[in-house]
This record gives C-alpha cells, structure tokens and sequence, in this order.
C-alpha cells in the first residue's frame, strides 16, 4: 500500500507551482501594496527651513565640515519649533518603496508559504473526503508544521531585538516579567480538572506512556514510561511561559492599532461595534474550551422547549473547529485597516508634537515619520503571526485529532500492530525487494502511530491552540488596558493646568480611576 500516493503529486505540484509563479505573483506583496495603504512622507530640509524662516545662507556647507554617522554634514543639521504647523504629504505604498523595508524578505516568504501550505491542506481534504485513505501519511501536516516552525523562528527574532542596545532596558523587562506571569498562569491552568478545562491532556498523557510501554515491550524492553507526568507538564509550562513573552509585544501592537482605529471611526458606531467584536471573537474560543459553560449547556442540558439538547458531541467538535478557522479569517481581512491604522501613528506623532515646547533637530523630526513606514513589515508580521500559529495549530488539531468537518468524529484509535519486527542479516539484507523494504517501513511508521495516536494529538494540540487563542486575547487585553490607562493619564495631565486646588485634583483622579 502506498505511504504517499496522490499527496506526493500534490506537494510536488504545489513545489513547482512556488517556482514558477512566485517570484511573479506574491500574496504578501499584494498585500501591502494593492489595498490602498497610505504612507506619510517626511519633510524635507527646505521644507522645514521655510516654515522655520530659518536663513538658507547660514547652512551653505563647508569645507572642514565633519560627517554626523547618518552621513550628514553638521551644517545639514538645524533646529525648529516642535510646534512648527507641518502638513505631512501622502503617497501610496507601492513595491518599489517595500522592497527595501526591513524584515520584508522574511515577511514575503512567510505569507506566500502559509498560503501554499493552505492550499496543499485543502487540497489533501478534498481528497481525503472523497477517497478516504486510513494508512496513508498526511503531508499537508508536514507543510503545517514547517509553516508554525517558520512563524515562531520569526517571532523569537522580533523580540530578540527588543533584548539589543541599550535603550532596550523596558522591554527585556517587559519580555521577562510577561514570561513569568505566563508561566505563573500556565501552571495554575495545567492543574484544573479536565471537568471544567477540557484540554485532554490527562488523556494523552495516559495514553502516551500505555503506548509506548507496549511499543517497548514489543522492542524487548522493560519500561515504566518515557516520562513522568510532573516533568510533562513541567516542560509544557516552560514552553507556555515563553510563548507568552513572544507573544507580548505583538499583543501591544494589535491594541495600539484597534485603539487608533476606534478613534478613527469614532463617529460610526456600526464600524466600531464590528471591531469591538473582532476583538472579543478569541475570548469566545477561549470559553469554548471551558466545559461547564460550552459543551455541557449546548450538548448536555435540555431545554424547556427542547426534548434533546441542542448539540451532539460531534457537531460541537465541528462548531468548535469553524469557530477558530472563522475568527482567524476575520481578522485576516481586517489586516489593510490595522496596517492603515499603524501608518497613521506618523501623522500622530507630528499631532502630539505640536504640543510640546522647545525645538528639535530636522534629522530627528524627519526620523519619527520615516521609521514609521520603515517597519512596516515588523508591525505587519506582529499582526499575522499569532493569526497563522493559531490557523495552522487547528489544521493539526482536527486532522491528527480524527475529527471531520461535518460532525462526524472518528474515534477509532491507532491500534498496535501485532506483527513483530523481525531482524535480518546483511545477506538477507541484500536478497529483499523493493517491495519488503516497503512494507517494513510500513510496519515502522504504523507502529510509530500507534504510540502518537489520535488521543496523544488531540490533547497536544488541543491545548496548544487553547493557549495561543487564550494568549493572543489576553496579551491584546493588556494593551488595550494600558492604552485607556495612557489616555486617562493624558487627560488627566491637560486638566490639572486648570485645576488650581489639591482637593479638586485628587477627585479627578478618581473619576479617572473608575
């Protein structure tokens, strides 16, 4: 029986397809520059200098001149009001202006690979819903893999950088401490009874060691288990306390951004009212997972007006499925308007500086509008990835898990071949066919299976996509809390110039707390 069949055609069609039309057509490039973005332009020196009425003689370049390290003359460097009347210029973005952006190489690869490993799992499920093939090893769940191994090398790299320099001091704070409250969190999670957090970890664990003990046995071994259940869950916290600060930062980012689209859109409610529910959409599936108020109300309780609940087990699995698939699309189609959102923090940040006193260099001004744009890609990359961990997390979790688009759950496990391996000499080695060494590698994988069944995946995955759907929620949450705490300061700040009187003061803070 073939291990591969009609998904090796597949893949390698899809391989060729990356090939041939890849450089050509581009899904990431398409994006940032087919979509209307906007991006706003610095001004130049002869810009500021005639809003500044700052003389053009006095910084004619000479000839002892020494060079700033941007390649500037000290002549080239001038300063202006920082409540100078600017109007920023607006362009569209285009690819000749990303091209150059940083991290838009690995920006471009990780879009366009995730859209071919979609295409490569729908095409597998297709296949697998019309011929249905028991043995047969899945490669769209290698392409999946390699997909979320992609996104989280990239997601290490993003905060990486918040660790270098030395002006990086909060945000290797920041990184560490979100860490430890994570871990802190996964722990406490990691102890609930599967009565009230199904995640099925208890399951797999069980069936893990039962699995590989007979495996064992089967080799001639004498085993109590691979692992004990304290380290298991050890080394799952370990692991969900550093994707918690992985994942830290690109929460504050989605907050910033949903934050400046609220106030965009502050005069239409139906648009806020849709972006607010985008935003709790992951705090949904979060429940989803919680027992008490998911599956044993619509599966479980009967209703007055009902004789049966309503939702069987299976089509609960289902809904469960769509619910995550659906979120992550929405917000995919949100994407143009969050990066619109991010572009517009240039024109912000020229907003706010009109309110401060003193002045600033043209190089500086210049570099607060200019860095805007310049990681674009980086912002981008923080939006998506969680989004694609959590599409690709759940591809794993329903195809590996047994489950099926329909309702229908299979819940058959891998049984443990019988047949034992048997050893052979070199000279026997060399007398077997093809055919022998193909089905002794068959043997070999079925066996494998057998210890990584359906139960052993259903909860690794299962809690893998939990948590990232419970971290992407409350990682954005926080922002969301830090943002309204910064506007209040803010407020607060502008209304004790009026506020002569400590009492009155002290109430307004308050007001503001509450």
């Amino acid at each position: 029986m073939a291990l591969l069949g009609v998904q090796l055609v597949i893949t390698l069609i899809m391989i060729s397809i990356i090939q041939k039309v890849g450089p050509h057509y581009s899904f990431a490039r398409w994006l940032l520059c087919s979509t209307g973005l906007v991006r706003y332009l610095y001004p130049t020196d002869n810009e500021l200098r005639q809003l500044a009425n700052v003389p053009k003689e006095q910084f004619k370049s000479r000839k002892n001149s020494r060079q700033h390290e941007n390649g500037k003359n000290k002549s080239d460097t001038f300063h202006v009001p920082r409540n100078l009347d600017i109007q920023l210029e607006t362009a569209k973005v285009s690819a000749l202006d990303v091209v150059h952006l940083r991290y838009y190489i690995e920006y471009q690869w990780l879009l366009d690979f995730a859209l071919y490993s979609i295409f490569v799992y729908i095409a597998t499920e297709l296949y697998h819903s019309r011929f249905p093939q028991k043995h047969e090893v899945n490669l769209s769940m290698m392409w999946c893999m390699l997909v979320i191994i992609f996104a989280l090398k990239l997601l290490i790299s993003l905060t990486v950088q918040y660790f270098k320099g030395e002006e990086s001091e909060g945000e290797r704070s920041t990184c560490i401490v979100t860490g430890f409250v994570y871990l802190l969190i996964s722990m406490v999670i990691l102890i609930v009874d599967e009565n009230v957090l199904e995640l099925g970890l208890e399951k797999a664990y069980s069936n893990f060691n039962e699995s590989t003990i007979a495996f064992l046995h089967k080799q001639g071994l004498d085993s109590s288990g691979l692992i004990s259940k304290l380290f298991f869950k050890f080394f799952l916290a370990i692991s969900c306390g550093v994707l918690g600060g992985l994942f830290t930062f690109p929460g504050l980012r989605i907050a910033k951004m949903h934050w400046d689209l609220l106030r965009y859109f502050k005069e239409r409610k139906t648009v806020q009212l849709l972006l607010n529910i985008s935003f709790v959409l992951p705090f949904i599936l979060v429940i989803l997972w919680i027992k008490p108020v998911s599956r044993n109300y619509l599966t479980v309780r009967k209703f007055s007006n009902f004789q049966e609940p309503l939702l069987d087990s299976h089509t609960f699995e289902s809904i469960r499925l769509v619910a995550v698939i659906s979120t992550m699309v929405i917000k995919l189609m949100l994407t143009p308007w969050y990066l619109q959102a991010y572009l517009d923090m240039a024109y912000h940040r020229i907003e706010e500086q009109k309110k401060e006193a003193g002045r600033i260099t043209n190089i500086d001004l210049q570099k607060r509008v200019a860095a805007v744009f310049y990681y674009l890609c980086v912002a981008t990359l923080q939006y998506v990835i969680p989004l694609i961990i959590c599409l690709n997390l759940i591809f794993m979790y329903k195809t590996l898990g047994g489950f099926s688009w329909n309702g229908i759950l299979n819940d058959e496990e891998c049984a443990v071949n019988s047949k034992p391996y048997e050893y052979v000499s070199n000279d026997e080695k060399s007398s077997q066919t093809i055919l022998e060494s193909a089905q002794e590698f068959h043997v070999t994988v079925e066996s494998l299976k057998s210890v990584f069944n359906e139960t052993v995946f259903r909860g690794l995955f299962g809690f893998a996509t939990w948590w990232c759907c419970f971290l992407y929620f409350a990682t954005t949450s926080v922002g969301m809390v830090y943002q309204s705490s910064f506007a209040c300061n803010f407020q607060l700040i502008y209304y004790k110039r009026w506020l002569k009187h400590p009492l009155l003061v002290l109430i307004l803070e308050l007001l503001i707390l509450v």
